[in-house]
């Protein structure tokens, strides 16, 4: 499995870059948004998903962990394979297709070249309980939560810290901690982690 690339930018086609690594060129398939961060001949940096078939190896490419993430959770879904995920990933980053199934917003799916009525309702269906990791927080200064103390501060960074561990993102997984230590600052680390979860189910 490769992981990710590191390297000199030596071709940009439309839906590709060549990546120079230790003197092997890599073709990595990506989004225009992650292709419109590269420059030719300086170096770039892609967190990478080899997809193995009869006839090819076809890397693809990203420029955050969230929407690598969802490219692989996108093809969970019945019928859906990576060529419709790249799709997806080219029309919405991973926070906007997870707003949009987390809020059943079918028709906003529809805008994904090749996806119909029919594949958003199962994207909404399959994925609609599986995308919090992915929701994007509320912008800072919007959660309405007052400041920390110290204490409570400390638990709130170790709850956050588990919760990265069990897959969610920083920025899903901070706001809710400090909404629930908001709430009741005497928490320890245990129940905090226990309501922060509960919050992050409800998603």
């Amino acid at each position: 499995m490769i992981a990710s690339v590191r390297g000199t930018v030596i071709a940009l086609g439309l839906d590709h870059v060549v990546i120079e690594c230790a003197g092997v060129g890599y073709r990595v398939e990506a989004t225009p948004s992650t292709l419109a961060t590269l420059r030719r001949g300086e170096e770039a940096f892609l967190l990478t998903s080899l997809i193995v078939r009869e006839d090819a190896h076809i890397l693809h490419g990203f420029a955050s962990d969230e929407d690598r993430g969802m490219f692989h959770l996108l093809q969970t879904v019945t019928g859906l394979g990576p060529r419709l995920a790249v799709a997806c990933l080219s029309v919405f980053d991973a926070g906007e297709i997870s707003a949009a199934i987390a809020g059943e917003d079918a028709k906003a799916l529809q805008r994904i070249p090749g996806v119909g009525k029919r594949m958003a309702e199962r994207l909404v269906l399959e994925l609609k309980d599986k995308v919090a990791a992915y929701v994007p927080a509320p912008p800072a200064g919007e959660t309405g939560a007052p400041a920390l103390s110290p204490a409570a501060a400390s638990v709130a960074q170790q709850v956050t810290d588990a919760l990265i561990g069990l897959g969610f993102t920083e920025r899903v997984a901070q706001p809710v901690v400090e909404g629930v230590l908001a709430e009741d600052s005497g928490l320890d680390t245990a129940a905090a982690l226990r309501a922060a979860l509960a919050q992050l189910g409800r998603k």
